[in-house]
């Protein structure tokens, strides 16, 4: 499974030890510049929220692993609710993937919902 595949499917259980910096020969690459980073969180419980939702208010998107959680455990349905307040208040988006992932978009960013292929 290629590293496109496995951050878009989610492909199970990962590491930050995972994901490679791509050495792409002619391309300058400056992470300080940007804008906007994508950012991997995995969510155990109601204490993860508060990074995923500093993250946000920072310009950041968010992926978050929901695997641990079904959608209808009354304590995702809460967290689900918090990240949904966050995205309306910075005018972002959200997006359920799967069953597995949350997809919550800062300001001016939305997440389309269908795939281009």
């Amino acid at each position: 499974m290629g590293i496109m595949s496995k951050i878009i499917s989610g492909g199970g259980q990962h590491s930050t030890d995972e994901y490679l910096d791509l050495d792409v020969e002619g391309v300058e690459t400056s992470r300080g510049d940007a804008g906007m980073s994508v950012r991997i969180a995995k969510i155990s419980g109601q204490q993860d929220v508060v990074a995923i939702k500093d993250a946000v208010y920072d310009g950041d998107l968010v992926i978050a692993d929901i695997t641990r959680h079904t959608t209808s455990d009354s304590t995702m349905e809460h967290i689900i609710d918090d990240l949904r307040q966050v995205a309306e208040e910075v005018d972002g988006d959200i997006a359920q993937k799967g069953d597995d992932q949350i997809i919550i978009a800062p300001t001016g960013v939305g997440v389309a919902r269908k795939k281009l292929n």
